[in-house]
């Protein structure tokens, strides 16, 4: 039966990897497999387990589960009214001159995409970006290049807040660094961002015209992202100050949203809790199935297989070719399957492994979010005009992680 089990993770694990090529959305097949795995424990117990450890265990992957839902459902949320709203595009339009100098702006589209993917989505951080670039009448190489540091700053913005990348949220959420901790990662981070755009600006001369629709910005929508932005601050606060776990102070921001959006359109028939159901769904469906699979894999023994490559070199290095692996494999499969082998690391190399596994999948088109979306908005963009930028990337990747890995060393030690 463990056997079948770990069958079928990889079976999974290929569905994820090919999704594009089968055409069958990830959250499906992961969801499917990851509840067949947790059905056959129950109907083949292994071990000698019985029905009440299992639904202990399964209770356990559960509770993990949920926390993890609730902060990505409650921040998703905020992200969607905004979005619909037009409030963040408006919002982008606002900053952008009537032009600007080719190599400027391949700096200020890289900042813009850093920031704005620390509190919101890399869905919606790649979406916003890309409009930009799609809209300039640039040569295709160019556009190549923006779409490329657009894909690295977006992965790489999230990794030093518990908003902005989902494997720093698991990762936080298991306990191994703490919200202190992760600020320590914007340095290194940024640092990587800039050399990659140093990179990718030479021989940029030239000078861009934006074409510019600005519209006015509601006063309600203003009010929602001011609690919107509160709430972020004020988690990250109570956290490091108190403790709360931060899906708490989140959730309550999200019902503040809720009471005072519906004061604000209490003259229309719009209910607020509508924009649930502008969230997209198959992101959290795919995380459930991941986490399932993952903890079943791990019930059985087999995630301790993950921990060989740490016996057989340094664990800095070992965290920093698992990185590189997760452009292969999701990063939050690998995330999740690196936590669950309970492997044994001080904090220095756990901020560099947040680092690795929120960066990494930079390095080629479909190792993240980013770079699928992006593809799909780029026609430029696919698998092998990204790769010719992968040396680019591999220099800038080796940056931000060595220089956060030792920065932390030393500030910690």
């Amino acid at each position: 039966m463990a056997l079948l089990i770990c069958i079928l993770a990889f079976i999974a694990l290929l569905l994820v990897v090919f999704e594009e090529v089968i055409h069958v959305n990830k959250a499906k097949s992961t969801l499917f497999i990851g509840t067949l795995c947790w059905l056959l424990a129950y109907l083949f117990p292994m071990h000698g387990a019985t029905s009440v450890s299992i639904t202990h265990e399964l209770n356990e992957n559960l509770l993990e589960i949920a926390t993890l839902w609730l902060f990505l459902m409650a921040a998703m949320t905020f992200v969607a009214y905004l979005n619909s709203k037009g409030f963040i595009s408006n919002l982008v339009q606002r900053f952008l001159p009537d032009r600007m100098s080719e190599r400027k702006f391949m700096f200020l589209i890289g900042a813009f995409a850093f920031i704005f993917s620390s509190f919101a989505d890399n869905v919606t951080a790649t979406l916003v970006s890309v409009a930009v670039i799609v809209s300039l009448d640039i040569p295709t190489r160019q556009r190549l290049k923006y779409a490329t540091l657009i894909i690295f700053a977006v992965n790489s913005g999230g990794v030093s807040l518990i908003t902005g990348d989902v494997t720093t949220l698991m990762i936080f959420l298991e306990g191994k660094v703490s919200i202190g901790n992760l600020l320590l990662l914007i340095f290194p981070s940024l640092t990587a961002v800039f050399v990659l755009a140093c990179l990718l600006s030479r021989n940029l001369t030239g000078e861009l015209i934006f074409s510019r629709e600005i519209k006015p910005i509601e006063r309600n929508d203003k009010i929602i992202a001011g609690i919107f932005l509160l709430t972020i601050f004020t988690t990250l606060f109570f956290n490091a100050a108190f403790q709360i776990p931060p899906v708490l102070t989140f959730l309550f921001g999200l019902s503040c949203m809720f009471l005072v959006a519906q004061y604000l359109v209490r003259k229309t028939d719009q209910s607020v809790l509508n924009y649930i159901r502008e969230i997209e769904f198959d992101t959290l469906l795919f995380f459930l199935g991941v986490l399932l699979i993952v903890g079943m894999l791990k019930e059985i023994g087999t995630l301790k297989n993950l921990t060989l490559i740490y016996q057989v070199m340094d664990t800095s290095l070992a965290n920093y070719l698992l990185g590189m692996l997760s452009a292969l494999l999701d990063n939050v499969p690998l995330t999740a399957a690196l936590l669950k082998a309970e492997i044994e690391m001080n904090l220095s190399n756990w901020l560099a492994l947040t680092y690795a596994t929120g960066v990494g999948g930079s390095m080629l088109v479909i190792g993240s979010a980013a770079g699928i979306i992006a593809m799909s908005k780029v026609n430029e963009l696919n698998f092998i005009s990204y790769l010719s930028m992968f040396g680019y990337l591999l220099v800038a990747y080796s940056v931000g992680y060595w220089l956060s890995y030792y920065l932390t060393t030393f500030i910690l030690s």
